[in-house]
């Protein structure tokens, strides 16, 4: 896709050059060395895997076709395959060459989502802070719709806008990345395109600018937990989606 052909929401709305191909993937190749095969899960992922968890068990099969885009190390194609042949791709090559040896009841594809000829293949498809590192987010979630069986679940982690945007401590992106986040009202309008939305939240609530300076604020959250578990109190944010992951499920809509 040139950049005359870009969408009007595609993460390059100023025009300016994205970062070619082969830039992105040594990007995400030493990204996943550093973030994944080489440290421990930090809670904001921990919190990620458990949704992910809650809503895959929550369809009962044992027997689906998965497919995880933006897989990278593998660590969500491991935790899938109880429910069912697991299908991870990603364009990191050498990082898949080492998912390879070690989950080897995994079929890892090297290369470009968009780009692959998956055609009603899967029962169900997860991708994980992918979203807003893709030039096209709608035509990757018309992908995700084609590739799904009538029926089929997705399930998408993304960086929530709001959260991210009230944190000093968030860098600057690279430049040898994409990163165009979106909100909760941007996720849902994205996803109803094509798929009917079950739910919709978010994990790890956090941010200290605005309104997250109360909602997050020591001293008013210690005054809730004397009136709430700290469950209770996390959950409420988690819904009005003050997390730092904004987590959807949703169905195929018929065509």
């Amino acid at each position: 896709m040139t950049d005359a052909e870009q969408p009007e929401d595609s993460v390059n709305p100023s025009n300016e050059p994205l970062p070619a191909f082969e830039d992105q993937v040594r990007f995400w190749d030493e990204w996943n060395v550093e973030r994944r095969e080489n440290s421990e899960l930090s809670h904001r992922v921990a919190a990620q895997v458990d949704k992910v968890l809650t809503w895959v068990k929550s369809l009962g099969r044992t027997d689906m076709r998965l497919l995880d885009v933006g897989c990278g190390a593998g660590m969500f194609c491991s935790l899938l395959m109880p429910f069912g042949k697991v299908t991870g791709i990603d364009i990191a090559d050498r990082v898949l060459e080492r998912a390879r040896g070690r989950l080897q009841d995994v079929r890892f594809i090297t290369g470009d989502f968009l780009q692959a000829n998956f055609r009603e293949e899967f029962d169900l498809i997860l991708s994980v802070e992918v979203l807003s590192h893709v030039p096209d987010q709608s035509a990757f979630l018309r992908k995700c719709w084609e590739a799904l069986k009538p029926g089929g679940h997705l399930i998408i982690g993304t960086q929530n806008k709001y959260v991210y945007e009230r944190m000093a401590e968030t860098p600057p992106p690279s430049p040898l990345q994409i990163r165009h986040w979106v909100d909760g009202r941007e996720l849902r309008r994205l996803l109803e395109q094509d798929f009917s939305v079950e739910e919709l939240t978010s994990v790890r609530p956090d941010g200290h600018r605005g309104i997250l300076r109360l909602v997050n604020s020591p001293k008013l959250n210690g005054i809730l937990a004397n009136l709430f578990t700290q469950q209770r109190i996390e959950a409420f944010k988690e819904q009005k989606l003050y997390g730092m992951t904004l987590m959807a499920l949703a169905r195929k809509k018929p065509a």
